[in-house]
């Protein structure tokens, strides 16, 4: 089962490293390139503020966005902010995500993401932390994948793994980890292609974060994932 209470503590935590890490950037810095194509710093964090009040309407039961338009709108409209007006939004924004979890619900009820994507409530908590860890990667900071939590890696390992299986664009695969674990994907027909890695590694390529060079199969070439 999913302990949404542990993973609101978790995204808390998360949130606080990667605004210690913002906050050693500057006006100039934040408008430079992140690690996403055509995004700068300043859209990662503005992503990051309106992804959290995207949540907290979630939980809410109300449509997580108007419009996927009107998301990147609200994304380009904040990213050329300064600094201190991004953190501020980081920040306060959090706390509104951390409130509406605080409030009492029923965590085991249905909720809508983007794209008619379900999920339960449990695992909205998991779904922000995942957005505040690997976007603080994705800032440039000196944060890498290796830095993350090894809980988190772990987690968000099968997570995406969940994800691809049964993708009919997808080869089966089985992945093994450093760990020892085995976690199948891709399509459920077919012998599978066995992919081998450290955990930052398997995460990177899972996640459109590397791009599996590190990797070593078995069975047949590295599949090609569809972007998350």
């Amino acid at each position: 089962m999913n302990d949404h209470v542990r993973d609101l503590a978790s995204v808390r935590d998360a949130t606080e490293r990667l605004l210690t890490a913002a906050a050693k950037l500057d006006n100039v810095s934040v408008a430079e390139q992140s690690r996403l194509p055509g995004w700068s710093r300043g859209h990662v964090l503005a992503h990051l503020a309106r992804n959290a009040d995207a949540l907290v309407n979630v939980l809410a039961g109300r449509p997580m966005y108007v419009s996927g338009e009107a998301r990147d709108a609200e994304i380009e409209r904040d990213a050329p902010r300064p600094l201190n007006v991004q953190l501020t939004d980081v920040r306060e924004s959090a706390v509104r995500f951390q409130e509406a979890g605080a409030a009492p619900a029923d965590w085991s009820r249905t909720v809508e993401l983007r794209n008619g994507v379900t999920d339960s409530a449990s695992r909205v908590p998991f779904r922000r932390w995942v957005e505040v860890e690997l976007h603080h990667v994705d800032l440039g900071t000196g944060y890498e994948l290796e830095d993350l939590p090894e809980e988190f890696t772990q987690r968000e390992i099968d997570f995406l793994a969940d994800r691809f299986r049964g993708h009919p664009d997808v080869p089966a695969f089985v992945i093994e980890g450093d760990d020892g674990r085995l976690v199948s994907s891709g399509r459920r027909e077919g012998e599978p292609i066995t992919v081998t890695g450290r955990q930052a590694d398997l995460l990177g390529w899972l996640a459109g974060r590397r791009d599996g060079s590190a990797l070593t199969t078995d069975g047949g070439p590295l599949p090609a994932l569809p972007p998350l």
